[in-house]
């Protein structure tokens, strides 16, 4: 475990962008498409601000993690544990399957990666990450 402020800091930036997206936004992009860009980037800033993981396997599992979290809504899970009536749950967890929800996952997460190329840290930690000595 490790903590990284800069990573932190975005994670907190896109929490608040994505609050802002959650409680004002009623449209028909900004809110299903663009907030499920900007979710994966802000769970991999807040996995990398904690623990000491390369960019490519954290970056594939919150892929993972937000591939599953769509599956269990095709599954209706907020339903099934009987959390139908919590705005919270509801909003954290979502409600309904879409496919494009997916690709928006997968896009948030090529940003991410294109972003740590461009502005990332050096390129030994993309897939592995060094032991200090």
């Amino acid at each position: 475990m490790r903590f990284t402020p800069y990573y932190f800091a975005w994670s907190v930036i896109l929490f608040v962008i994505e609050l802002g997206i959650a409680l004002f936004i009623r449209d028909d992009f900004i809110r299903p498409y663009l907030g499920d860009v900007l979710v994966v980037i802000l769970i991999y800033a807040f996995v990398r601000a904690f623990f000491k993981i390369a960019i490519v396997p954290a970056a594939m599992g919150v892929l993972v993690f937000a591939f599953g979290v769509e599956v269990l809504q095709y599954f209706k899970i907020v339903e099934v544990l009987g959390l139908g009536s919590s705005a919270i749950a509801r909003t954290v967890i979502g409600t309904t399957f879409v496919w494009e929800d997916l690709l928006a996952y997968a896009a948030g997460v090529g940003i991410l990666l294109g972003l740590e190329k461009a502005i990332g840290p050096r390129p030994r930690e993309w897939y592995a990450l060094q032991r200090s000595r």
